[in-house]
């Protein structure tokens, strides 16, 4: 188990009492700064005053859900969200996602578990040694700089979440080549491929969609089809 400054705050939005007391003790017990809040009209709120590293969003919270909360947040907070719900479709996950949750836990989960996907999401946010050694990577009039953490097309500055952002860079890494999604997970996402996860899928998706708004075109990174995706260099130009 990794040690855990007390400085790392957790928001838990959690209208479930005797759960969110049995999180939030366990999280303290790791070392973990742990707020809680159980209305969803007050997590916006909590949020800004809390200011924490990591949010466990419930997707049924009273006041408001947390889809809706998810959206609102995500233009504004930088941090990981980490979805937590006892529905088990598919569809709930990929709206998570496709919305800017960057992890979907599904009830009942371990403790130890739920520690570990904590623990994979904040260390996505520390600074990688690539991004130190490498402060900017240049394509045409695509440029990407590790240090501010931008991406711009020409003059034009495009808006990617911290996720998004990591995941464009590391694929600039390796422009030319093919990275698969098993790659990736390891490397970007912290944790093991299973085979159905989608998590990389959305999150080129919605980096295509936002660079296409500059580019005028979506494939400038490339899907090969079972395998991974290719980051083509020449495409910015």
């Amino acid at each position: 188990m990794e040690c855990v400054l007390m400085s790392t705050r957790i928001l838990i939005a959690e209208d479930d009492t005797r759960l969110a007391n049995l999180i939030k003790d366990y999280l303290t017990q790791q070392g973990y700064q742990v707020f809680w809040e159980a209305n969803g009209s007050k997590v916006v709120a909590a949020v800004k005053n809390v200011n924490p590293d990591l949010i466990i969003l419930d997707v049924m919270l009273p006041g408001r859900d947390g889809f809706e909360l998810c959206r609102q947040l995500r233009p504004q907070y930088p941090g990981p969200i980490l979805m937590f719900t006892a529905r088990k479709h598919d569809v709930d996950q990929i709206t998570g996602l496709s919305i800017g949750a960057d992890d979907y836990v599904v009830k009942p989960v371990e403790p130890q578990v739920l520690v570990a996907r904590i623990e994979a999401l904040l260390r996505r946010f520390q600074p990688r040694d690539s991004m130190e050694n490498s402060k900017a990577l240049e394509f045409g009039r695509l440029k990407l700089n590790a240090k501010s953490r931008a991406a711009r097309f020409a003059d034009d500055e495009i808006k990617l979440t911290s996720h998004e952002f990591d995941l464009l860079w590391y694929l600039a890494q390796h422009a030319g080549d093919l990275v698969t999604r098993e790659t990736i997970h390891f490397d970007v996402i912290g944790r093991e491929y299973d085979g159905v996860d989608r998590t990389v899928d959305m999150r080129v998706s919605n980096i295509r969609k936002k660079m296409a708004e500059f580019t005028g075109r979506d494939d400038a990174i490339k899907t090969v089809w079972g395998r991974g995706y290719v980051f083509v260099a020449d495409a910015w130009d």
